[in-house]
C-alpha cells in the first residue's frame, strides 16, 4: 500500500508545472491539441470506468446505489449548488472596484488561485479518487485527474496568470484531508481491502460515475455528475443492511 496521499502530491505536482508552463505559454497551446489530449484521457476514463463497474459480485447493488444516489443528489441539487457557487464566487471577483479607485489591469492572483481551486477542487474524481487512495493506497483516479488537472491548469493560467499555481496548496488540503479520513475510517474498522464486501460494491458503483466523466470528456453526453455522488455512499450502506438482514449476495 502506498502513502495515503500519494495521489494528491502527485495531482499537486501536476497543477504546478501545468500552472508554471501555462504561465510561460500564454495562449500559445493549439485547441486541437488540448482536445485531442482531452479525448484521449476520456477513452483512458472509460477503460477505467468499465473495469470499476464489472468487479461487482451483484449488479444489483451498484443499480439500486445509482438509482437512490440519483434520486437524493437530484433532491439535493448538489450539481446545481456547486454552479451556483462557482458563480457566486466570480461574481464576488468581478465586481467594480470602490470609486475612484483604480482597476487593475489583468486578472488579480486570487482570481486565478478560487477559480483553480473550484476546477481542481469540485467533482465526482476528487472524492472517488481521495477516497479510493485513502482506503486502498489507490491512486488510479487521482493519476487520471492529475493528466487532466495539469492540461487545465495550463490553459488556466494562460489566461488567469500564475495565481492559478497557488491552486496546489488547495488541492493538497482537500484532497489530503479526503484521503486521510479515509485511511482513519478504514483503520477504525480494522482494515480494508480490496475484497471488502463494500468496497468492492462502493468501487463497482464509483466506476458508473465515473463513466459519466468520460461520456463528458468525449462530448458525447453532459450528465449531472456530481448529482451521482450520493451513489458512492449508498454502495457501502446497502451492504452492510443486507448484512445485517443475514442476506446473501
Amino acid at each position: 500500500m502506498s502513502f495515503p496521499i500519494t495521489g494528491t502530491l502527485i495531482n499537486a505536482a501536476t497543477v504546478i508545472g501545468g500552472g508554471a508552463l501555462g504561465t510561460l505559454l500564454g495562449n500559445r497551446l493549439p485547441e486541437k491539441m488540448r482536445q485531442t489530449v482531452l479525448h484521449g484521457l476520456g477513452l483512458m476514463t472509460l477503460v477505467v470506468g468499465i473495469s470499476m463497474a464489472i468487479t461487482t459480485r451483484n449488479i444489483l447493488i451498484p443499480l439500486f446505489s445509482v438509482l437512490i444516489g440519483s434520486i437524493l443528489g437530484e433532491a439535493l441539487g448538489i450539481e446545481s449548488a456547486l454552479e451556483r457557487l462557482g458563480q457566486w464566487v466570480e461574481s464576488r471577483l468581478g465586481r467594480r472596484p470602490p470609486a475612484g479607485q483604480l482597476v487593475q489591469a489583468g486578472p488579480t492572483l486570487a482570481q486565478g488561485f478560487i477559480t483553480a481551486s473550484l476546477v481542481f477542487c469540485v467533482g465526482p474524481l476528487t472524492i472517488l479518487g481521495s477516497i479510493q487512495d485513502g482506503l486502498m493506497g489507490d491512486f488510479t483516479l487521482l493519476s487520471i485527474k492529475s493528466l487532466m488537472d495539469g492540461f487545465a491548469a495550463m490553459a488556466l493560467a494562460a489566461s488567469l496568470g500564475g495565481g492559478v499555481i497557488l491552486s496546489a496548496g488547495a488541492v493538497l488540503g482537500y484532497q489530503g484531508g479526503l484521503s486521510v479520513l479515509a485511511m482513519l475510517f478504514a483503520t477504525a474498522l480494522g482494515g480494508v481491502t480490496r475484497q471488502t464486501p463494500w468496497v468492492i460494491e462502493m468501487t463497482a458503483t464509483g466506476g458508473v460515475v465515473i463513466l459519466s466523466i468520460a461520456f463528458l470528456l468525449l462530448d458525447l453526453k453532459r450528465i449531472r455528475a456530481a448529482n451521482l455522488l450520493p451513489a458512492i455512499l449508498m454502495a457501502p450502506l446497502i451492504v452492510l443492511l443486507l448484512g445485517r438482514l443475514g442476506i446473501a449476495f
